[in-house]
């Protein structure tokens, strides 16, 4: 596979189905890599979350204000909560020689498609739809109702991946290791690029 640009890596999935750990997997193997951009959010922190880090903490008011004015390339009103990428987010990992790392749900794609930005759109996918209800069920952190929201939003997530041409990969992480090496064969011609620039 050539690659002969450092183009954004978009990853979506359901929620409860690994994409962060297989981030964080990444990041942590090929450290100074990855630039991951930072989105915003008007949803609380969780337990260990760092503003400015995980996610930039903001408020209705102030994000509709800034897409308004044409500051987002995407965003998305998930669970009555804003989630959104910035231009600035984007500009400052290109800036540094970077690789993006996009981590966006299936509305955020959507918009970032419209918006003709040269991505590579991979999605990660549990084995099955049985599987990720187990998993969200596991984590103990969902009462009924959002358990119930964020499962109603995987079955239309997962209904996307069975679009022709929508993504340029699936991933299925239904054992890490095997899952995180079918994304390292996507992702390691970006890595070759992006060392090969510094």
């Amino acid at each position: 596979m050539a690659v002969d640009e450092l183009i954004p890596i978009v990853m979506t999935g359901p929620s409860g189905v690994g994409k962060g750990t297989l981030i964080d997997k990444l990041r942590k193997e090929y450290e100074g890599s990855f630039g991951h951009i930072v989105s915003h959010t008007t949803r609380k922190p969780r337990e260990g979350e760092v503003h400015g880090k995980h996610y930039y903490f903001t408020t209705v008011p102030e994000i509709e204000k800034d897409i308004a004015d044409g500051k987002f390339i995407e965003f998305a009103n998930v669970h009555g909560n804003y989630y959104g990428t910035s231009k600035k987010a984007l500009q400052d990992v290109a800036a540094q020689g970077k690789l993006c790392i996009l981590d966006i749900d299936v509305q955020g794609c959507e918009k970032v498609k419209k918006a003709n930005i040269p991505c590579k759109f991979i999605f990660i996918s549990p084995p099955d739809f049985s599987v990720l209800e187990k998993r969200l069920i596991g984590r103990g952190s969902e009462t009924e109702e959002t358990l119930k929201k964020r499962l109603d939003t995987a079955k239309k997530e997962m209904a996307y991946k069975d679009i022709p041409g929508f993504f340029d990969h699936v991933v299925v992480n239904d054992v890490l290791d095997i899952a995180y090496a079918d994304l390292k064969s996507i992702i390691s011609p970006f890595i070759d690029l992006q060392k090969s620039r510094k």
